[in-house]
């Protein structure tokens, strides 16, 4: 089938999708079936057809059917990392992030179907999407996203040029649905996220001091992670500027030598080699690490997005979100005697 978009087109997994999808539609007995799903029926009327297709084939489910798709399922596995450990570090985060002006939340496991295609370039197919017109959260940041743009629209009621910021934290256990090649990646994992929302305020200067202030909240996590007992070493902060150079000084003076001084031992740099932006615009970040075991690993990863601007109607809108790995940090950086 077309994607009018044009995303992802080229992909395999979106080939491979069109292909059982062509054989499905040739092989069905019902005319136009896609279309009457898609775009005839209301969204109401779909879920209560979909609701009694799910009622249907759990009724057939036998207890040893339910066993064997635990165990073969990759969204049903446990986590792997040590529960204690990642707990230790899920309340550190919290703790740390108490002390500075982030609102942490407690996040549904869903949020509105199209959460993440909607502002992204994200295929819809990387999401497991319920028959309730809802999907799994697959990043915290695009749910609180939406959060913070609620929280945006009161202050522009009450002031329509507010420049108060809304910062917000979660941590939470996101579910993603492709099959990821390299090995130990998850289906679903515990992440957490940062978002920061605001007005433009010129000069490039919300964008910077968001982005400073949120690498400065997640190296001051990492060092919290240190006293706890995992290994982490060579930690680098790398941002790349994706306004070809226009914002190159802003980004030196107000992010690297500014947070230099106050995380010794941190390398600071650009990446200038970084293959575009994804969905950033303006300035991207990563932050890396090397694990016990010498690999070098992301931990981290962050930058400046229109979802605000999107989600609001309001081009002076700006937002900065960022998504620290803390289930890649258990598990790959923990303390000795921990155990695999």
């Amino acid at each position: 089938m077309s994607d009018p978009s044009g995303r992802d087109r080229d992909r395999p997994e979106t080939q491979a999708r069109d292909r059982w999808l062509g054989r499905i539609l040739r092989e069905g007995a019902v005319p136009e079936l896609l279309d009457v799903l898609a775009e005839r029926l209301s969204p109401a009327d779909l879920q209560t057809l979909l609701l009694e297709v799910c009622r249907r084939r759990g009724d057939a489910v036998t207890p040893a059917r339910l066993l064997r798709a635990y165990e073969h399922s990759r969204f049903t596995r446990p986590s792997a990392p040590d529960a204690g450990a990642l707990t230790r570090l899920e309340s550190l985060a919290h703790r740390r992030l108490g002390r500075r002006a982030f609102t942490g939340l407690a996040l549904s496991p869903l949020c509105p179907l199209g959460t993440v295609s909607a502002v992204t370039t994200v295929d819809q197919n990387r999401v497991v999407t319920t028959v309730r017109t809802v999907e799994v959260v697959a990043d915290a940041t695009n749910a609180l996203a939406l959060e913070c743009a609620v929280r945006r629209r009161n202050l522009l009621r009450a002031d329509p040029r507010s420049r108060e910021r809304v910062r917000l934290a979660a941590v939470h256990r996101v579910v993603r649905a492709q099959a990821f090649a390299a090995p130990g990646m998850a289906a679903h994992f515990a992440l957490l996220g940062l978002c920061t929302a605001g007005r433009d305020e010129g000069a490039f200067a919300f964008e910077t001091s968001a982005l400073a202030e949120q690498i400065d909240a997640h190296l001051d996590i990492l060092r919290g992670a240190r006293g706890l007992g995992h290994r982490i070493a060579a930690v680098r902060v790398s941002v790349t500027d994706l306004t070809a150079g226009r914002h190159r000084r802003a980004l030196r003076e107000n992010v690297l030598e500014r947070l230099a001084p106050a995380h010794p031992g941190v390398v600071f740099a650009f990446d200038d080699d970084r293959a575009g932006g994804g969905y950033y615009g303006g300035a991207c970040f990563e932050i890396r690490a090397t694990t016990p075991d010498g690999d070098d690993l992301n931990l981290c990863d962050g930058g400046s997005v229109t979802w605000s601007a999107d989600l609001l109607g309001n081009a002076k809108e700006r937002l900065i979100v960022s998504g620290l790995g803390l289930e890649r940090l258990c598990e790959r950086f923990r303390p000795p005697g921990l155990g695999a």
